[in-house]
């Protein structure tokens, strides 16, 4: 552990305190004018304006201090400008905490058969129905900073796909550069608000490197690493991870998209990553699984038809705690809504559990500890 030292921001920075580190892993907090972020900080996704199944209460309850909205979607349904005239998201879905807003980067990259790229930005087709939009870093930063509202907005970046050759990936990635000089610009300079860069380069160790410097050189809040869960596999990803992190600022947040299981997690705060955020809380819940101290377990299983014991009699989430293994079984064997609501809920709770833990463990100098033992369990 360290002595806590706060880096004073400038206009557009929010102040980032790191109050302990253990080897690479921090521990820390964002200040933000709706209220901190402790990190290492998982982040809901609230796709459409909802975390799948929860109410926003319940996902306050749980833990979260931040949630993550989703630029692509919110600008074909209901419409950004909407979302505006209505007060922004937060209002709009009852969030009174953070937002951080992604710019519809990967799902440009995720739709590629229904767009066209060029140097302004993106036109793509609707896959809701089929109209023609337009998406460049300039209108990315105002749906997301000036509509929706976000604490936190994303530089517009082409997602870089794997595998892929070293001359496309730095094609990419130097579009990415350019676009990331253009949000920059776009968003100027703001008190309450903030701006990310992404990290872009594919898994090629001199891209990497040569995008973090450049975004560096533009100057952002935060860096992200992006392009990741991608299809790589997580033994490569830790190793992007690995000779990423060395060349991003030590004093800015960083944040991996997209990212993931909780061993992914683990690993990369291992390796010095603030930041997470993924829908695969809610998306397992949906589906029957449920992730648990000792790795995950599929409640559509029959065995748990006659178990009358909760996930975890221990956890302080009621979703945890006072439903019976059995009983989730036949909500979803009888293709009940509450299997979903109850099952999202578990996992968004110990999502949170799980980052309130590895925070505690890093402030008390035993994260190697906890890590350790967490891999030990998650491999029986």
């Amino acid at each position: 552990m360290e002595t806590r030292v706060c880096y004073c921001p400038r206009m557009t920075d929010f102040p980032f305190e790191i109050l302990g580190r253990e080897n690479r892993a921090r521990t820390g907090v964002l200040k933000t004018s709706r209220g901190d972020i402790r990190t290492p900080a998982f982040m809901p996704v609230g796709t459409v304006g909802t975390v799948k199944a929860l109410y926003s209460e319940q996902v306050a309850d749980a833990g979260a201090d931040i949630v993550l909205g989703n630029t692509y979607h919110l600008m074909l349904r209901p419409g950004s400008e909407r979302v505006h005239r209505l007060g922004g998201l937060h209002k709009f879905m009852r969030w009174e905490k953070p937002i951080l807003t992604d710019s519809g980067g990967f799902q440009v990259w995720s739709l590629a058969g229904l767009r066209k790229m060029k140097e302004e930005g993106v036109s793509f087709k609707s896959h809701i129905d089929g109209s023609t939009h337009f998406l460049s870093p300039e209108r990315s930063i105002e749906i997301q900073a000036d509509h929706l509202g976000a604490d936190i907005s994303m530089q517009l970046d082409e997602c870089t796909a794997y595998p892929v050759s070293h001359e496309e990936a730095k094609s990419s990635m130097e579009m990415s550069i350019r676009w990331g000089a253009r949000s920059k610009a776009a968003f100027g300079e703001r008190d309450t608000q903030n701006l990310f860069g992404i990290v872009q380069g594919s898994d090629f160790e001199d891209l990497r490197r040569q995008s973090a410097e450049q975004l560096q050189e533009i100057g952002f809040g935060g860096y992200a690493i992006g392009g990741l869960a991608v299809g790589e596999g997580h033994e490569r990803m830790v190793e992007v991870i690995d000779f990423t992190e060395p060349h991003l600022p030590q004093h800015r947040p960083r944040y991996l998209m997209g990212v993931g299981k909780p061993i992914d997690i683990l690993e990369a705060v291992a390796h010095g990553v603030d930041m997470f955020d993924c829908v695969l809380p809610t998306r397992s819940g949906r589906h029957g699984q449920a992730w648990t101290w000792d790795g995950p377990i599929n409640l559509k299983n029959a065995k748990f038809a006659e178990d009358d014991t909760p996930i975890d009699e221990t956890s302080s989430c009621p979703a945890t705690r006072d439903y019976s293994k059995a009983y989730l079984n036949h909500l979803f064997k009888s293709g009940e809504y509450l299997a979903a609501m109850v099952l999202s809920w578990h996992n968004t709770a110990f999502f949170q559990e799980l980052m309130s833990e590895i925070r505690v463990s890093i402030a008390e100098g035993r994260f190697e500890t906890f890590r350790a033992e967490l891999k030990s369990r998650w491999a029986k």
